[in-house]
């Protein structure tokens, strides 16, 4: 017997927009469509999907008030909601995302873009069900089963930090080479004995494992700025820097489906403060010096240094040598001057990390 395939309710006042959507995802999905907020909860009343995607410009009853009705309904409330817009203001997609929805596509969409987006949710989701399962039950576990538990959660680490990078295709490797970074840095500043006490009090493999989630937030960033080909103006840089911001929100509404919180507090360290300079100068809190935790001086100078070495549409790639130079440079005014030094003991090793 075939995998039953999973439901999707596709919510919209425009008859093209219910067509071409419905179009893309027949394939794989059964999909509902309904003309109206009204429609969705009488079909409500039959059939419980899997996701819904939402309109939020809808006469009658917008996709804001049919979001806040879900949300409020025991039976609705976990059921993810991507808002379907042709809004472009950064205020109504962080307004959908408090509300609860958990993705944000601007219209006309990508048929190719849409499915990827909806099939990476439902990953998550079916992954997130699994973990509260788990979690529900844990106290009846045996100790064999902990392990299981462990990489459920970082399953979904793993999941999420994927989603950010199939939005962000110029980083491709980026998350997992920063990983690789960070275990390198840690180990010789243990060894070296800088920072030591704070460092050896962490979990390790979750300090790691939390720091997939250290760009998260562009999950909330619009698509004409992540996928723009060329350097961003100013306006668009403001807009880009909020991603520390979303970063720490979306890791606390992860946070509100499992008990199970701690792995998570590195990760939401790091989203917020990976951008702050030893200066004051950074964002999105201008903190310096010591007032900038660990996490966040560790995940700045290794996510920069990768910066360094990938091409953008606005640079060519740097070389280990530029690169290098470049981060030794900037020790007083961008970096922890502790970790750059043991940084620049440690390049060797830095450059045998594989890249594509």
């Amino acid at each position: 017997m075939g995998t039953e395939r999973k439901k999707i309710m596709l919510v919209d006042d425009n008859i093209t927009n219910l067509t071409v959507g419905k179009s893309a995802l027949i394939d794989r999905y059964d999909v509902f469509t309904l003309p109206s907020g009204e429609k969705l909860f009488k079909l409500l009343e039959k059939v419980i999907p899997d996701m819904i995607l939402l309109d939020v410009e809808m006469p009658e009853m917008n996709g804001y008030e049919v979001i806040k009705i879900l949300k409020k309904q025991e039976k609705f409330a976990q059921i993810p909601v991507i808002f379907l817009t042709a809004k472009s203001d950064d205020g109504s997609e962080l307004q959908g995302l408090s509300l609860g929805a958990i993705d944000y596509i601007t219209k006309p969409f990508s048929p190719a873009l849409l499915v990827k987006r909806i099939e990476v949710h439902l990953l998550v989701e079916s992954q997130r069900k699994e973990l509260k399962a788990y979690n529900t039950n844990l106290q009846q576990m045996v100790k064999d089963k902990t392990q299981e538990v462990v990489g459920l959660q970082n399953a979904i680490l793993k999941t999420v930090a994927e989603l950010v990078e199939s939005r962000d295709s110029i980083t491709g490797g980026h998350i997992e080479r920063t990983r690789a970074y960070l275990q390198i840095l840690i180990w010789a500043m243990k060894r070296q004995g800088v920072y030591q006490d704070e460092i050896s009090s962490w979990d390790e493999d979750i300090f790691l494992q939390s720091s997939q989630l250290h760009d998260v937030g562009k999950i909330a960033i619009k698509d004409s700025i992540l996928f723009k080909q060329g350097k961003l103006t100013d306006e668009e840089f403001t807009e880009m820097k909020k991603h520390t911001t979303f970063g720490v929100q979306v890791i606390e509404k992860i946070g509100e489906s499992t008990s199970e919180k701690a792995f998570l507090e590195h990760a939401k360290i790091m989203a917020g403060t990976h951008h702050e300079k030893w200066n004051g100068s950074g964002y999105p809190l201008g903190l310096r010096e010591m007032a900038i935790p660990l996490q966040g001086r560790l995940m700045a100078i290794v996510d920069v240094y990768d910066a360094l070495l990938s091409v953008r549409p606005y640079k060519k790639a740097l070389s280990q040598e530029e690169a290098v130079q470049i981060i030794e440079h900037k020790s007083e005014g961008h970096f922890d001057p502790a970790i750059t030094a043991v940084f620049l003991t440690t390049v060797h090793e830095f450059a045998s990390v594989v890249r594509p």
